[in-house]
């Protein structure tokens, strides 16, 4: 069987990160809202708040960096140019991922800044290194 390369297998765990905080979100929205709106069609639009609205925008924030990571580990993985410092890049942008969701979610400004900068840069220097 061959071997899983380490950039793949942390954009699994990525997935399984943006899972884990759509689940949240959605406990959150079903505090807030109630389950008799979340299974309604929703017609009339409500906001939700808070807690529950950070939860939200770290979800968000978590699929548009999801976008450009599966680029960069698909990338790496396929012109075969997965290294040590792409797996390095590759833990980093895990690390800080999953550092930057509570965070956010307890409204920590300058942290949660830094934590998003690490990935995404994290993520930049992996598709340079399939480029370059």
């Amino acid at each position: 069987m061959e071997t899983i390369p380490f950039e793949i297998r942390v954009l699994a765990w990525s997935g399984l990160l943006a899972a884990g905080q759509l689940v949240l979100l959605a406990v959150y929205a079903n505090l807030q809202l109630g389950p008799q709106y979340l299974a309604s069609a929703r017609d009339e639009p409500r906001q939700i708040t808070g807690m529950a609205a950070r939860l939200q925008r770290a979800f968000q924030n978590q699929i548009e960096g999801l976008v450009l990571f599966s680029a960069a580990a698909v990338a790496v993985t396929f012109s075969g140019t997965s290294a040590a410092m792409t797996e390095a890049c590759a833990l980093a942008y895990i690390v800080a991922r999953v550092v930057y969701v509570p965070l956010y979610w307890f409204g920590v400004p300058w942290l949660r800044t830094v934590a998003w900068a690490v990935g995404f840069f994290a993520t930049v220097i992996m598709l340079a290194s399939v480029v370059l």
